[in-house]
């Protein structure tokens, strides 16, 4: 058990350095559409003057909750705005150490599922094949799922379901690979035919 938590924690932090790499570098400007300085100062001004008072939130523009919400949205142009008042660092240090965190609680996730299921899958290719089955699984649902049932972006979600998918699957390799037992001969060996 004290392996598999190791294994954990290097996981968690093989993560974060696959997520730094995807949007902590100049390669994060696939997913993101970029505005010139002009036109993100006025979208800018707009929002402190018609969303500072309701506060920090996500905001759907224009309001479908209303009949007369529910027509603009459909006549567009329409947003997902997540909106926060106050100003942030563009490279956060505590985002970065809260992110670091994450990932060692979702690689620890990974571990404990691996770890349970030891003695039932017992092979680096096959506990692999687990890791990178859940991981499409979860993250189709959750990053594809917004732009198939949200009308999200699809380019910056699939970016996204890129990146998660390194590096989840980063994690689980290095805990399948490195911190859990090796299959034993009792476990691969053939039983007798009778």
């Amino acid at each position: 058990m004290a392996r598999m938590i190791l294994g954990s924690v290097l996981g968690g932090v093989a993560m974060w350095l696959v997520g730094f790499i995807f949007w902590g570098t100049p390669l994060s400007r696939i997913a993101l559409s970029a505005l010139d300085d002009a036109t993100g100062a006025a979208v800018q001004a707009a929002l402190k003057q018609h969303l500072e008072a309701a506060g920090s939130g996500a905001y759907p523009v224009p309001w479908p909750g209303t009949d007369i919400g529910t027509t603009l949205y459909g006549q567009g142009p329409s947003a997902l705005v997540f909106f926060h008042s106050g100003g942030l660092p563009v490279v956060d240090s505590g985002a970065l150490v809260g992110g670091l965190v994450l990932a060692i609680i979702c690689s620890l996730l990974i571990g404990v599922a691996l770890h349970a299921l030891r003695d039932r899958v017992t092979t680096f290719a096959d506990r692999m094949k687990l890791v990178i089955w859940f991981v499409l699984a979860a993250t189709l649902w959750t990053d594809i799922g917004q732009p198939v049932f949200n009308h999200m972006p699809w380019r910056y979600f699939a970016y996204l379901w890129v990146s998660d998918v390194a590096g989840l699957i980063a994690a689980g390799a290095v805990i399948a690979r490195w911190f859990l037992p090796r299959a034993s001969m009792a476990t691969t060996a053939t039983p007798p035919v009778a």
